[in-house]
């Protein structure tokens, strides 16, 4: 039987209950002989006993005990006698919150059973104002290389016959436009092959997409091809040049920056005052035996501008199960694109962007290079990289000390929840930053920014809210969204317009076209 169900969007992490209290002094079956006593002078007066209220008379205070004598009687005033009243009623009322129900679920743990069938759907909208970035991305591969398909493989009009696409685009493509990446897996087949998603029509490529996995490669790993023996000593190097790290919206650089690692006499507290990377990309869709993925070889188009994933979506396939479909609501359709603009004030890099309603934070980033005897860049590489004076700068958004590289990327909900608190994203709304006057002046530099947008979980049957109800799910799925954007620092208006006319007005052949002549294609 066929089942469908609303979406229900949550957040992607939960949070188990705790273990069954344990006795105070860490072991369950501690016990003892040792009669009780009143709390000491020194107790706290927290539960509002004043701590001399519980004092013993100093005449009564425990001491040798000398044969046939007896304890003298302790002198209980009225006040005594109250606060043990209220004792009493207190530990009356604890019990009876302890044995209620809702306490009772609250320290119970509900068994959750992975679904029977799983489908991962990312969705990545990319954005670049570089002149020759579409045409350049166009051709890319999965390793990040123009592939040959792309270069020749065309057919009849100069339609591309492998589609130009490959898994993976949402991670690493530099291509603007809109990417997806899709994956499902049942565990009462792990080594499904193929399956087929049916997609609304909003999204332009028909009625269904063909989802294929990849063939299982051998374990045995190659020999390695012998080689001759270098018997020279290696020459080693010192490293040259620093890394300077700054963060912040502003005009102005902040006081206690930059922090500085030299790379000549860093030392591993140098290196872990600098290298702080927040980040934790959890999987989402992936391309390997097991797991039927889209694009894929029998399907590799591309999302036209303007698909909609919004509506039904359904998985069918050997061993999915019966009835995995549901409807994926606007809220978590492709976002929009970012579209940037750069501008100067006073040496100051202002950077205004549209609003994106869905976004939930923003993040940006930009790293460059300067100095150096060769006149600038990276270390490492040519133009600097080892040069006496050669710099790598990098600049985030944050208001914390973060270099960046981890969260240009998918991230779990509630580590947003988190890092929005900590101002370590712009907060939703925000369509604005200024990259402070001095960082990068006199620097090339690359300017990358993420909009993280919201996540859709669903699943059947839905979870129990009775926590002794163990919950079995049938299906489940997961869309992730972002939007993000690249550009070169300084790039303004102005200079993309003149360089695209010039493209345009450009009457030489390209490098594909040169190369197709060689080839004779």
């Amino acid at each position: 039987m066929a089942h469908t169900q609303s979406a229900v969007v949550h957040s992607a992490h939960t949070h188990p209950a705790g273990s069954p209290p344990q006795h105070p002094s860490g072991d369950p079956q501690a016990g003892g002989t040792t009669p009780p006593r009143l709390l000491p002078v020194s107790q706290p007066s927290g539960l509002g006993l004043g701590a001399d209220e519980l004092a013993i008379h100093p005449a009564t205070q425990p001491g040798p005990r000398k044969p046939g004598r007896a304890d003298p009687p302790l002198k209980l005033t009225a006040t005594h006698i109250t606060h043990t009243r209220l004792l009493a009623a207190g530990c009356v009322a604890l019990c009876a919150l302890a044995a209620s129900p809702a306490l009772a679920q609250q320290r119970a743990q509900q068994v959750v059973r992975p679904p029977v069938s799983q489908a991962w759907i990312d969705l990545a909208t990319h954005a670049s104002d570089i002149p020759g970035m579409g045409m350049m991305g166009s051709m890319m591969g999965g390793g990040g290389m123009p592939s040959l398909g792309s270069i020749f493989g065309r057919g009849k009009g100069g339609e591309n016959k492998d589609g130009g696409n490959v898994f993976g685009q949402t991670r690493m493509t530099m291509a603007p436009g809109q990417w997806m990446d899709v994956s499902v897996y049942t565990r009462t087949n792990p080594g499904l092959t193929d399956a087929t998603q049916a997609i609304p029509a909003g999204m332009r490529l028909g009625n269904t997409l063909a989802l294929q996995a990849p063939q299982p490669t051998s374990t045995e790993p190659a020999p390695p091809a012998p080689r001759e023996e270098d018997t020279r000593e290696p020459e080693y190097q010192k490293p040259k040049g620093k890394l300077m790290l700054y963060w912040g919206c502003g005009e102005a650089i902040r006081a206690g920056q930059p922090r500085v690692l030299d790379f000549a006499t860093m030392n591993p507290q140098d290196v872990q005052r600098i290298m702080v990377m927040r980040g934790n990309t959890p999987a989402g869709p992936r391309s390997q035996p097991g797991f039927p993925s889209w694009p894929s070889k029998p399907d590799s188009r591309k999302v036209p501008t303007g698909a909609q994933l919004a509506g039904e979506n359904a998985f069918t396939g050997q061993g999915i199960v019966d009835g995995f479909r549901f409807n994926l609501p606007p809220a978590n359709d492709f976002m929009p694109a970012i579209r940037m603009e750069q501008g100067n004030n006073g040496g100051a890099t202002v950077l205004n962007w549209n609003n994106i309603e869905v976004a939930r934070a923003y993040f940006l980033s930009a790293f460059g290079g300067k100095g150096g005897s060769r006149g600038g860049g990276m270390p490492g590489m040519p133009g600097g990289g080892g040069d006496e004076g050669a710099e790598v700068i990098l600049w985030t958004s944050s208001e914390q000390p973060d270099m960046g590289w981890g969260l240009q990327d998918y991230q779990r909900q509630g580590d947003l929840d988190k890092w929005l608190k900590e101002k370590v994203l712009l907060p939703a709304g925000s369509t604005s930053c200024t990259i402070p006057r001095g960082i990068f002046d006199g620097a090339q530099g690359m300017l990358r920014m993420i909009a993280f947008g919201p996540e859709f979980n669903t699943a059947f049957p839905p979870r129990p809210t009775d926590v002794k109800v163990p919950w079995e799910p049938q299906w489940a799925a997961r869309v992730r969204t972002k939007s993000t954007f690249m550009s070169m620092l300084g790039m303004d208006p102005g200079m993309r317009r003149a360089q695209e006319g010039q493209q345009q007005e450009q009457k030489k052949p390209s490098a594909v076209d040169i190369l197709r002549g060689v080839l004779g294609r």
